[in-house]
């Protein structure tokens, strides 16, 4: 019984793999229009601002063997209706920002483009994770013209500060590492080490803070 639901499973994944073939352009092309979004709003930013908040990007589609993984781990059959559905990080773009205040004048420069739709914020910056993880994370949708329709694709942003993400990249490392049963010293000097970033964003906001006013006072 085990062996066939075995095969069960691979069939339905194979299938959804040959029907996920005719519809990962749209994420592709999703990813295109905000990746040139943000590039002009980068541009724009500096010419305006002469400050460019956005200091790095980058982004990807989810395999569909990740996918595959997280329908499993959600309970949910191997279909395209259910990746449409329940899969929200397919298509993910990943922000860099050098100021905490950066994350959150990009968030109303997004949120306040005409064809870009926020369905949902969530702020790890003002309320983080119990392990000291801190992102902002905006769920949008984003029009896809397509030639025969026009398609609402869904794309994550995570928008963070270099701290951040140099924190987040080494927790991801220790959680492969270690298959996700993590030492509890480990654990304790990662949320330590997230308590240091932290405070390190908050000086440098300050000195930039600071250098502002001065250079207002020349």
């Amino acid at each position: 019984m085990e062996i066939e639901n075995m095969n069960e499973e691979i069939i339905q994944y194979e299938t959804m793999l040959n029907e996920w073939k005719n519809n990962l352009l749209m994420y592709k092309f999703a990813l295109d229009e905000i990746n040139t979004k943000l590039k002009i709003i980068s541009e724009d930013y500096q010419f305006i601002h002469n400050h460019n908040p956005i200091e790095h990007m980058k982004s990807r589609i989810k395999t569909p063997k990740s996918i595959a993984k997280k329908l499993r781990r959600k309970g949910l059959d191997l279909t395209i209706e259910n990746v449409i559905e329940h899969i929200h990080d397919i298509a993910g773009v990943r922000i860099t920002c050098s100021f905490i205040s950066d994350i959150y004048r990009l968030v109303d420069v997004i949120s306040n483009q005409d064809d870009i739709t926020v369905l949902k914020i969530k702020d790890y910056i003002k309320n983080p994770k119990p392990n000291g993880y801190k992102s902002l994370h905006l769920l949008v949708t984003v029009p896809v013209f397509l030639t025969t329709k026009t398609v609402n694709v869904k794309v994550e942003i995570q928008i963070r500060t270099i701290a951040m993400d140099f924190w987040a990249s080494l927790e991801h490392k220790i959680y492969y590492k270690f298959e996700k049963d993590v030492p509890k010293h480990l654990l304790d000097q990662l949320k330590e080490a997230a308590d240091v970033a932290n405070r390190l964003d908050i000086k440098m906001e300050r000195l930039k803070d600071e250098m502002e006013i001065y250079k207002a006072l020349e």
